[in-house]
């Protein structure tokens, strides 16, 4: 796993693998400021994304990160800074993940602006051809049956390196037009530092209520367990 490499360009801070050159950094700028996409999830949820092409690299999604709960009516889209962004939290996350072998977007960069009070955005590699996990259940179960031994092994590898997704569901499983599986969205995610056991319950929990909760295919409850010997 390699150590992002920072860069200050025109009050905004990056960080990326590699490094940036100044042309991609003018490019990523100017995308920060375009219009975001809402995309409707399958179990309710929204984010702001905005797919773009990044010279040299090809296509990225963008994400902007934004607030929940009722402080989102005051502050939308700004952190008070305390130790590290969130953005640089989720950036090195799927760094982590994906030397586990587990299938995560790959990041590309990740970047701030502001001091106190910050704004922040994560670049990674877009996955074309996709569709969640709740979608290809409501439209080939049989298809999503065999995706979800797949979706097994790769949450069981999480709990084994004892790494929190605090939010995983089918929503958050996509499959691309190849059947390979990658679950997104590692925003919050930590190093867990309970008992293995407690959090395999903790995941199997979060997955059973997001299907109860959204009505999902009652085939995607069939999982009893998240095996992580």
């Amino acid at each position: 796993m390699s150590t992002a490499q920072t860069k200050t360009y025109d009050s905004y801070h990056f960080g990326s693998p590699s490094g940036v050159t100044d042309r991609q950094l003018k490019q990523l700028i100017r995308f920060f400021n375009l219009p975001k996409d809402s995309i409707n999830s399958a179990l309710g949820g929204r984010t702001s994304i905005t797919v773009v092409r990044l010279e040299d690299i090809g296509s990225v999604v963008i994400k902007y990160y934004r607030r929940g709960g009722a402080i989102r009516y005051l502050i939308k889209q700004r952190y008070i800074k305390c130790g590290k962004t969130r953005c640089q939290i989720e950036y090195e996350l799927l760094q982590k993940v994906r030397s586990f072998g587990i299938n995560a977007p790959e990041p590309i960069a990740f970047a701030y602006r502001g001091r106190l009070l910050y704004q922040c955005w994560l670049v990674t590699r877009e996955i074309k051809h996709h569709q969640t996990l709740a979608q290809l259940s409501c439209l080939n179960e049989e298809q999503a049956r065999m995706i979800m031994k797949e979706v097994i092994k790769q949450v069981s590898t999480l709990i084994k390196n004892k790494i929190l997704h605090v939010d995983l569901h089918p929503g958050n499983v996509i499959v691309d037009n190849q059947n390979q599986v990658y679950l997104l969205d590692f925003d919050k995610g930590s190093i867990f530092h309970g008992e293995k056991n407690a959090l395999r319950r903790r995941y199997l929990r979060r997955w059973h209520r997001a299907i109860q909760k959204h009505g999902l295919p009652e085939m995607l409850s069939e999982i009893n367990d998240f095996n992580y010997l």
